[in-house]
Order: structure tokens, then C-alpha cells, then sequence
């Protein structure tokens, strides 16, 4: 016989409000915590200024804070943008591998003028609180607004002593940065090449990138090594008592998590629940109410929906079912930066924004390509049969349709309850004990769990019917084969209301992309007058050092001036490194 098993997680031992966090309940507990490494977060991006209509690249480090190698223990990190007032203007998700990830997001027209903090983190280096938290400080110049007066001041003395306030390049003996040239025209290819002096001792995980300087005097962005000495004294372990409550970390992946009480609001215990994350790639996911009603699992799969349904297995009463959130650590009480606008900077802004617009315009010949997620197989390794209903007669219903078309199963009276679905064993493949377990019915990835509600469905809208003949134990009950049923629009999950439970949006992380690479060594193309203000000529988030040499190449912009070349990040020892060039572009037309 074979049998499948389905996610399960039980975690009775916590008692997890609704609002992600579990009080710890004994010494024991604690000690076991506290054996589980704290975490710290670098990012290294393209600030310190950034104008709405442009895009604020990160490479997001994340470190075992006992021993500052890649950590880990979380599988999920969070970037957000923190206004004066504390607000989070923009949270992201992103998946860590190997302690490292990367992202962007776009600066919109809603986001105003300003003096902000961008922040880095895990959830659960949450429990430490903000000092634990990377913190570095983002200017944004939003020029469409009338309102600038958040970057205006006539205490000119202290902007003075802010400007000049500017870090010295760092150079570096274990790696160095070698140009082809650094004197060079417009729309012209520059050669890069990564010199490590040091073998060993320089191999790594980096940032490169190309970056033209701010013609605005402003406080430069952390870099690795002001990052190490900032954050030296993060504590290497969790910082609570018994009797506290805590953030989970998210090591087995994106915590989905929430309560089941009855109508009295009253926690129901032991309830067998269901997650199902829809669509032709979905994902299956079981889980038990603890003593106080609440439940949890983790998606560790890269899932295409950013929806979930979550409802009562079986034994259905009147429930409600609420999905938890995670609060945002208080950011009341940081403190920002003070960068000012001077007059001298209208032309700059002016010139830099008209620059965006055209960019933007040409997005479309240029554009970034998002990363496809690892494929997901929903049946877990089972050989789905599948059946296109546009190669038979169509029937009516969906009951119909299982009884004059396919071979393997159908519907199977209860008597003691509802009708349900049932798939025949595969007994010569298998020899294996008869049983009358119902299957598993999904629609579209949503989970079915009364079969007879869907008897009379319009087989007219199913596109095509794959079964699994396998056994599946899931939550302690027994299933026989699965049944998932793809409808034409594939979209049954966007109006499937649960009777006993709740279809809601969650959160997906952002996903990676591959960013456009210009390039002008075709044939007449450098004579194609697409405009090219491109401020980032290179942006490697992350590169690994494992040799003597690396060699990268990029072309230039329209843009003239000084841009600077930065390598940043860290040894596989964990030793920072931070290095920086200039290359001078002239401008060709003049």
C-alpha cells in the first residue's frame, strides 16, 4: 500500500493569541528558547535619497547574531518604510536563503516628502525590540507635492555640520575593485574586475553596484562596516522572562496562523482545520485548535495566490474562524535623520525628475523579469490521471460527469451523513487492505469538505478532472485518492464562501527579479535615441567571492557626473568589507 501523508502541525504546547504572540510558560520552555540564536539584519540599498517615481533596491543580510554567520533560523524577513510619525508607509515579505535575500519597491506619488528610517528585520528578532532591528535613515523627495515644508528649515548651521558629517571612502587590502577605465563617454561598456588578495580570507557574499552620487550633500547610507559597529553589541540571545509573551519565529517557513471559537466567542479545542492556498499550484495544509482555540501552520512552498481559506475539516458547527496578524514593533520612539533642502537644489530636483518620467516611460524596452518560484507538485510526488472533459460528451453536473465519464470514481451514499466522493484502489499495483475512506475533493485548489454540496455543479465550467489513486492520512483521519477539478476561468476560490470558516487575502512575499541589464554592443543600437537616465548602472545584490578574480561589465547612461562604484558585504568569517572607486562619464554632445 501506499500512503501519503499531508501536513500536519500541531503546536498544543502554545498558547498563541490572536495577535502572534504566546506567553511562555516555564523555565524549561525559556532555556529551550534561549538555545535558539537571535538574529541580526544588514541592508545594504540605493538611498540615502530617493524621488517617488523611482525604485529603491536592497540586499537584505541576515546573521546568526552569536557568531555573525548567514543565519539559519528564519525563512521569512520584512523591509519596511517608517515615517516620523511612526507609521509603516510600506512592509515587505521576502524569503531568506541561506541567510540572504534581496527586493525593491517603488516609490509612489502617495509617499510625501520626507525624512524616514528604513528598517530590517525577522520576526523573531521582534522580541529583542527596536534596538535589535537595522535601522538606517532614507530621504524622500516627492516633487509633485506643493508641501515641502518637511524638508525645509533656516537652521543652516546645523544642516552645515550634518553635510559634512560624510563617512571617507574605506579601502580594503583582502578585496579591490580594478576598472578598465575611469574616465569614459556616454552609452560606452566599462569592465569590472573583483581583485581578492587575500584567498580564503576575502571569499564572501557582497553587493556591487554603480551608483551616481547625490548632487544633494546628505548623511551617506550604513555600509558594512559602520553596520558592524552599530549593531556589535545586538544580543546573541532571546531577551524575555517567563510569563512574557513572544513573536515565533518563522523557521519552518511563512507562519499563517489564527483562533476557532464558537458562537460564544468561546476557544474550541481539538478542531481539525483546513488551509487551502488555491490555484492550479495549490497547497494543502492541516492543522489542530490548541487548548486556547488557536491554530498554525507554515508555508514553506512558493504559492501563486495570495489568498487563503481556512475552514473546519469535518464535524462542522457554528464557528468562527479569525486569521491572526502580527503586530508592527513600536517605531514611536525613533529618532530620523535631518536632511534639508537647500534653494540651490531646484535645478537638481527638476532635472532628476524629468529624468524618472522619461525612464518610466520606456519602462516597457527595458524591464525587469521576475524569478519563477520553485514549481509546486500539489499531489506530493502521486501520478494524477487526468482527464480533459472537451474529449467526451458533456453531462449536465458534476455527479453526472463522474458516473458517465470517468472510470475510477464517484459518489457513495452515507447513510449517516452526507454523500462523498470515493476513488477505487489501485489493487494491482498495490496489495493493499479494502477500505470505504472518502477522497480528498478539491476545486481549483480549494478544499471541499462536504462533497454532496457540489453534486450539481455546472460541469459545463470544468476544464479537466486529475485523480490520485493514493492513500493520504492527514489530521488522523484516513482518505482515499484525491480528486482535484480545474475549472475553465480557474478562479471557483475567489467567490467560495465557507460555510464554517473564512476565504481571506494573506500576504505574499515579494517576489525576486532579474534586473534589466542595458547593453549597447548590438549593431546600432547606441544610435537608437531611446533615452537612458539610468542612475544605477550596476546593481548586483548579492555576489559570492570564491576565487582570486571576478570580472563584471555595464554600460553607461546618458547621465554625466561622477558615479561611484561600491563593493559591499562580508567574509564567510563574517568580517565586513566595504570598498569603493569613481568613474567620471563625460557627456559625449558636448
Amino acid at each position: 500500500m501506499k500512503k501519503q501523508w499531508v501536513t500536519f502541525l500541531v503546536l498544543a504546547a502554545l498558547a498563541l493569541p490572536v495577535h502572534a504572540q504566546y506567553v511562555i510558560s516555564s523555565a524549561e520552555e525559556l532555556e529551550s528558547l534561549k538555545r535558539l540564536p537571535q538574529e541580526k539584519v544588514y541592508l545594504h540599498h540605493t538611498g540615502p535619497i530617493v524621488f517617488t517615481g523611482e525604485y529603491l533596491h536592497y540586499a537584505f543580510y541576515c546573521f546568526n547574531a552569536q557568531n555573525n554567520r548567514a543565519s539559519n533560523v528564519s525563512f521569512v524577513g520584512y523591509v519596511a518604510l517608517v515615517n516620523q510619525a511612526g507609521e509603516y508607509v510600506v512592509e515587505q515579505k521576502i524569503r531568506i536563503n541561506k541567510g540572504k535575500s534581496q527586493g525593491d519597491f517603488f516609490i509612489n506619488t502617495d509617499v510625501p516628502s520626507g525624512n524616514y528610517k528604513l528598517l530590517g528585520y525577522t520576526q523573531w528578532m521582534k522580541n529583542n525590540g527596536m534596538e535589535q532591528v537595522f535601522k538606517d535613515d532614507l530621504v524622500v523627495i516627492n516633487p509633485y507635492q506643493v508641501d515641502q515644508s518637511e524638508l525645509l528649515s533656516d537652521n543652516w548651521e546645523q544642516e552645515k555640520i550634518l553635510s559634512e558629517a560624510v563617512n571617507q571612502p574605506i579601502d580594503s587590502s583582502v578585496v579591490q575593485i580594478k576598472l578598465s577605465q575611469t574616465d569614459i563617454g556616454t552609452r560606452e561598456k566599462v569592465t569590472l574586475t573583483l581583485k581578492n588578495y587575500k584567498a580564503q580570507l576575502g571569499y564572501g557574499n557582497y553587493t556591487l553596484k554603480v551608483q551616481k552620487k547625490s548632487e544633494m550633500a546628505v548623511k551617506p547610507s550604513e555600509n558594512a562596516i559602520s553596520y558592524a559597529n552599530s549593531y556589535f553589541g545586538a544580543k546573541g540571545e532571546l531577551d524575555k522572562n517567563v510569563g512574557d509573551s513572544l513573536f515565533l519565529p518563522e523557521q519552518r517557513g511563512e507562519l499563517l496562523f489564527g483562533k476557532v471559537t464558537d458562537v460564544g466567542g468561546n476557544p474550541l479545542a481539538g478542531t481539525k482545520m483546513v488551509v487551502s492556498v488555491p490555484g492550479e499550484e495549490f497547497l494543502l495544509k492541516f492543522a489542530t485548535t490548541d487548548s486556547n482555540g488557536n491554530y498554525y501552520t507554515y508555508l514553506r512552498k512558493d504559492y501563486k495566490q495570495d489568498r487563503a481559506i481556512m475552514q473546519v475539516a469535518e464535524n462542522a458547527q457554528n464557528v468562527e474562524v479569525i486569521l491572526g496578524k502580527a503586530p508592527n514593533i513600536d517605531a514611536s520612539g525613533l529618532t530620523f535623520g535631518k536632511f534639508y533642502l537647500k534653494p540651490g537644489y531646484s535645478n537638481v530636483i527638476k532635472q532628476r525628475s524629468i529624468h524618472n518620467q522619461l525612464e518610466n516611460q520606456y519602462f516597457f524596452v527595458k524591464p525587469d523579469s521576475v524569478l519563477l518560484g520553485t514549481p509546486i507538485d500539489p499531489f506530493d510526488g502521486g501520478m494524477p490521471q487526468t482527464i480533459n472533459l472537451d474529449d467526451f460528451t458533456r453531462f449536465p453536473t458534476f455527479q453526472e460527469t463522474l458516473v458517465e465519464v470517468l472510470n475510477y470514481a464517484g459518489y457513495r451514499n452515507n447513510p449517516d451523513g452526507s454523500d462523498y466522493i470515493r476513488i477505487a484502489q489501485d489493487f494491482e499495483t498495490y496489495n493493499e487492505r479494502a477500505n470505504d475512506f472518502p477522497a480528498i475533493l478539491l476545486i481549483d485548489g480549494v478544499y471541499i469538505p462536504d462533497h454532496e454540496k457540489v453534486k450539481n455543479f455546472d460541469a459545463k465550467q470544468i476544464e479537466s478532472i486529475s485523480l490520485v489513486r493514493d492513500q493520504f492520512r492527514m489530521a488522523g483521519k484516513d482518505y482515499q485518492g484525491m480528486m482535484s477539478v480545474k475549472t475553465k476561468d480557474g478562479n471557483y476560490f475567489e467567490d467560495y464562501a465557507p460555510e464554517h470558516g473564512i476565504n481571506v487575502s494573506i500576504k505574499k512575499a515579494s517576489p525576486q527579479k532579474n534586473y534589466f541589464k542595458q547593453r549597447y554592443n548590438v549593431e546600432g543600437l547606441k544610435g537608437k535615441r531611446i533615452p537612458d537616465y539610468r542612475r544605477i548602472l550596476l546593481w548586483e545584490p548579492h555576489i559570492e567571492i570564491a576565487g582570486e578574480d571576478s570580472q563584471f561589465e555595464f554600460y553607461t547612461s546618458d547621465l554625466p557626473g561622477e558615479f561611484e562604484v561600491v563593493l559591499d558585504g562580508f567574509t564567510t568569517y563574517g568580517k565586513p568589507i566595504s570598498v569603493y572607486s569613481t568613474i567620471v562619464i563625460e557627456d559625449d554632445s558636448q
